[in-house]
């Protein structure tokens, strides 16, 4: 036991500062940001800002656990992980939700973002492992078939469900962990060709199929982008993407301000309620972010973000081993998704997809898959350094005993 303190401790005080710092910055700012954004609501602002606190000490414990616990173990979480969030999303399939949610023990949570995480650790897990078991597993064909299988299947599961925001979130995953896996860049070229290719035959014959819903998302973003960006049902599908970027666009440098009570006067967006209320403090909750503190407050929320992606790509680079180096990508890849996609579809650049901001968004299953996935890059980075006894250290104990 006493050689186990100092080890721990050393964990402890090994912790990387800016991973631990911009984290937990931007989740006790989401408290403020969501009981702001949720005012509207008929529970109120506090109840849901309360509920993301018990979310954040909840995930404070898996996230310091993950870190503390060297990955080389927990690596074969992977496994389960992936095939119950499989199991969940046929399920929530079956049911047809239209918000893709599943509840288990009074708790509502989305699978799909249980299943990218999970996917994240497995393809890096097989990418590390199927080498060692015959030297041919090594070879291009196989990475890419582990990437077409495990990113694929729940890839097509999200896209039935019309959940077309979860499902992009799956490309760029996709992306890097093929870049990441070493596939050669002649391998990369012909499938970028081909997937340009594809993707005609893939929105005009197998979307409509397969979800109306994204098609007509789609079709929405294209008529408004063929109209010079701007919409034309305001009161009808247009009506979000309307009121969300006037709130932005109007905010100027400083914003209206925090919990800014601005009824009837012009220019409120989100204090009249214009702004989707029953969506306003998770998908988005950027567009109010933006209305209350402006110019300043976004762009500060942005290089917030872009320090974080930064040093989880940083981590990977000290990683010990490939696994390491493949999780720490895939998680900025995921983080760099979401938050390109919430932040892209607040500001017309790209389609409205219900997806949440890492970190800030009320999402409780989301806030704690994010919490336990920067606690696997913050575990790559604390472990980075081999911590086990040195022999010296042995035979001092040894002697120390007798």
């Amino acid at each position: 036991m006493t050689q186990k303190i100092p080890i721990i401790l050393k964990k402890v005080f090994g912790l990387n500062p800016v991973l631990l710092v911009i984290m937990y910055a931007l989740l006790i700012f989401s408290v403020f940001m969501i009981e702001s954004a949720a005012r509207h609501q008929s529970q109120g602002g506090e109840w849901f800002s309360q509920r993301q606190i018990i979310w954040i000490c909840v995930g404070s414990v898996v996230y310091f656990a993950t870190a503390l616990i060297d990955y080389k173990w927990l690596k074969w979480l992977s496994i389960p992980m992936y095939f119950v969030a499989l199991a969940l999303m046929i399920v929530v399939l079956a049911k047809g939700s239209s918000v893709h949610q599943i509840s288990i023990a009074g708790i509502s949570f989305q699978p799909t973002q249980l299943m990218i995480g999970a996917g994240i650790l497995l393809v890096a897990l097989l990418f590390e492992k199927l080498p060692e078991l015959r030297n041919w597993l090594n070879n291009p064909f196989v990475k890419l078939a582990v990437i077409a299988t495990f990113c694929g299947i729940p890839f097509l599961l999200v896209v039935k469900s019309g959940d077309m925001g979860s499902a992009l979130v799956w490309v760029p995953v996709a992306i890097v962990s093929l870049f990441v896996g070493g596939i050669p860049y002649r391998y990369l070229t012909i499938m970028a060709i081909l997937a340009v290719g594809v993707l005609p035959i893939l929105y005009f014959f197998i979307l409509p199929v397969v979800s109306d819903r994204a098609t007509d998302r789609i079709d929405q973003y294209i008529a408004m982008v063929q109209n010079d960006g701007e919409v034309k049902d305001i009161q009808g599908d247009d009506y979000a993407i309307h009121y969300v970027t006037t709130a932005i666009g109007k905010a100027g440098y400083k914003g209206v301000g925090l919990n800014a009570d601005l009824s009837g006067k012009a220019g409120a967006v989100h204090s009249n309620g214009y702004i989707p209320k029953d969506t306003a403090h998770n998908d988005y909750i950027f567009g109010v972010f933006g209305e209350e503190l402006g110019f300043q407050g976004s762009f500060l929320l942005i290089i917030s973000f872009m320090i974080l992606i930064t040093t989880c790509l940083v981590v990977g680079l000290f990683s010990r081993d490939a696994y390491g180096l493949m999780i720490c990508c895939g998680i900025a890849a995921l983080l760099f998704a979401h938050i390109f996609e919430n932040i892209g579809m607040c500001i017309r650049v790209m389609p409205i997809t219900g997806i949440p901001l890492p970190l800030i968004s009320y999402s409780g299953s989301f806030t704690l898959i994010c919490m336990l996935l920067l606690g696997f890059v913050q575990s790559v980075w604390v472990h980075r350094i081999d911590y086990s006894p040195k022999e010296d250290d042995r035979k001092r104990v040894r002697m120390l005993n007798l």
